[in-house]
Formats: structure tokens, C-alpha cells, sequence
């Protein structure tokens, strides 16, 4: 439910309604615009008498959000969000470039590869210190020493940071070292974890599983938001079908559903979508023409040699030419690509 304050309420105001709402049992989230201020009634809604908001003075009006998801939907906030992470937006007129490569293998490839996606326009220097792979016998990631390679990248670069958590109990280390936390496709709907990164104070990219349903993508956001934590950045990255030409079938519709049904910013992984090089440029222009926000897209100097997801890699050079070819397509739908 949405409680729609006059123009001019008072912060007494504001506390009146806030602890009727409490009073039924449930929390508030409250949002001050820039002419009214609205306040979103969390919980389980059934409790909570609607006349009782419409009867008073302060109240424009009352409205029930249908949705299952609340916070994170275009009917809970209007206005697009844009995450900010250190001088860097996601969201907005500029279309952000997280790059770099899917495992940290080591500092020198690490901050070589950063200085050179930062050259090309990168905004977000990406990389896995803690791996999820199919494989129990894979290469699973250096942990904490790719954390503090990735942090030293960072000071190369001037790129904020973001990587994947796979467990809560890392939660403190990763904490220490990344500027946003990467939530993958096999954790989307880890509830626990999502619970969790909802309580930090911490952008966090939410990827789509590979199963998932728009509506099951949002309603785990809404595990994120409901704990207080609405710096998120939702991320299409390929969901499964039967088709096998691809490793994942790239959805680019929902890029534009996701952006009618929440206020959330939308990235798009097209290396995870293709799992083939050769396929990742033209599914990032399908993207930003899709409406995207940002796009994540995999780096590596070695491709041939990478430790994981070498094929679906692009060398920097390529990058480069990417970017040069993303940023003809992004002026033709108002929007610039990363620093380019």
C-alpha cells in the first residue's frame, strides 16, 4: 500500500502516519520528492484498514500495490533509480561498462587488464575472486588474494569494484575489498543470502536465473529491498532453453518489461548470453537499443589460457573496437557508453 501525502506535510505528519502504519504490525519505507512524500506500507497488507489513512488531514490518497513485488515496482517510485558507486552511475543518460575478466588469476593480469578496459571507456572493472562452476574440480576462484588484486586494480584504475558472493560467510572479506556485490545466476533465489546483502550498505548486481521468470527475478530484488537495501542493479545474462547453439538464449525483451514493471536499473551480460566471442558485440547493440542501462561484458588478455570462459572473452583490442562500435549506437538513442 502507498500513502500519498499532501503537498507541504509536516515531519509530524510524516511520524503520525509512520507509526499508524506500525501499529498494524507493519514497517514503512519513506520517500521525500521533491513535492510530495509518499510512504510504502511493507508487510502483509490484509492487517492494515485503508480508511484509516484516507480520513486523515495529511492523506491525499491511498493506494494498493497489486504487484507481488512492492518496493521495487514503477508503481512504488516513479522516477528511474540510478545507483551512484563512487562517481559512477548506473542509470541515467550514460550507459555504464562493467569489463574485465570472469576469474582473478593472478595481480599482474589483473591490473594489466584493468588499465587497458579503463583505456578503452570502462566505468566498472569486474572480476570473480570466488567462483561457482558446474565442476567441483574447476578452478573455484583465489578468494581473498583475488579480493586484494582486485582492490590494487582499483588504485591502477580508479574503477570501482564489483564481484561475485556466494556465501553469506563471506560476506565480511568481500565486504572489505568490493565497491558492488555481484549476486549470480545460481543464487538468485538463495533467500538467505539475498537476506542478507539486504542489510548492507552496498550496491548489489542481481543477476537473472537461468530458469527465472521477470516476475521471480523481481521478487527477489524485493528480498534485497525489503531489508532496507535499494541500491540495485538488476542484470539479463541468457536464460536456459533448448536451444544449444548458445550457452544461454539472450532475452533481450525483458529489458524492456523489467524497465516498464520496476524503477530499477538494467544491465544486460551478453558474454554470459552468447558463451561465444564472436556473438557478444552484436548482442550488447542489441541491448542499449533494448534500453539497457549498462552492459557487463568479459576481458582477457589470454583468452586461450583463461582459467574460465575463455571463449566467451574478448581480448582488449577487441574490447576496445566494441566500445567504438557500441558508442555509434548508443548517440542514436540519446545516450553516451561508459567514458568513451
Amino acid at each position: 500500500m502507498i500513502i500519498v501525502l499532501k503537498p507541504g506535510a509536516t515531519q509530524g505528519e510524516v511520524d503520525e502516519v509512520d507509526g499508524k502504519i506500525r501499529s498494524f504490525g507493519l514497517s514503512s519505507h519513506i520517500s521525500r520528492g521533491v513535492e510530495r512524500t509518499i510512504i510504502g506500507a511493507i508487510g502483509d497488507e490484509r492487517k492494515m484498514d485503508a480508511e484509516a489513512f484516507e480520513g486523515m488531514e495529511c492523506v491525499e490518497k491511498v493506494l494498493r500495490i497489486l504487484k507481488p513485488y512492492k518496493l521495487v515496482s514503477r508503481d512504488f517510485q516513479k522516477e528511474d533509480t540510478v545507483v551512484t558507486v563512487l562517481g559512477q552511475k548506473v542509470g541515467g543518460d550514460t550507459i555504464a561498462l562493467f569489463a574485465g575478466p570472469c576469474s582473478v588469476e593472478g595481480r599482474d593480469m589483473m591490473v594489466g587488464i584493468a588499465e587497458r578496459v579503463a583505456a578503452a571507456g570502462a566505468t566498472f572493472l569486474r572480476g570473480g575472486a570466488f567462483k561457482p562452476r558446474t565442476s567441483p574440480y574447476a578452478f573455484q576462484g583465489l578468494g581473498e588474494e583475488g579480493l586484494r588484486y582486485l582492490a590494487e586494480a582499483r588504485a591502477a584504475t580508479g574503477l570501482p569494484v564489483a564481484t561475485e558472493l556466494m556465501d553469506p560467510r563471506d560476506i565480511d572479506v568481500v565486504m572489505k575489498y568490493a565497491d558492488v556485490i555481484q549476486i549470480g545466476a545460481r543464487n538468485m533465489q538463495n533467500f538467505r543470502l539475498l537476506t542478507e546483502v539486504g542489510k548492507l550498505d552496498k550496491p548489489v548486481i542481481l543477476k537473472r536465473g537461468m530458469s527465472a521468470t521477470i516476475v521471480e527475478w523481481l521478487m527477489s530484488a524485493e528480498y534485497i529491498a525489503s531489508q532496507g537495501n535499494r541500491q540495485i542493479i538488476l542484470c539479463e545474462r541468457g536464460v536456459r532453453t533448448f536451444e544449444t547453439e548458445t550457452r544461454n538464449t539472450f532475452d533481450v525483451s525483458a529489458i524492456p518489461v523489467v524497465k516498464g514493471l520496476s524503477h530499477l536499473p538494467v544491465i544486460a551480460d551478453p558474454s554470459h548470453a552468447a558463451g561465444k566471442v564472436g556473438l557478444v558485440a552484436p548482442l550488447a547493440a542489441a541491448a542499449i537499443a533494448a534500453g539497457a542501462d549498462g552492459l557487463m561484458i568479459e576481458v582477457h588478455d589470454r583468452p586461450e589460457k583463461a582459467l574460465s570462459d575463455g571463449p566467451q572473452s574478448l581480448k582488449p583490442d577487441a574490447f576496445r573496437d566494441v566500445v567504438a562500435r557500441l558508442t555509434k549506437i548508443a548517440s542514436a538513442v540519446g545516450r553516451r557508453v561508459g567514458n568513451a
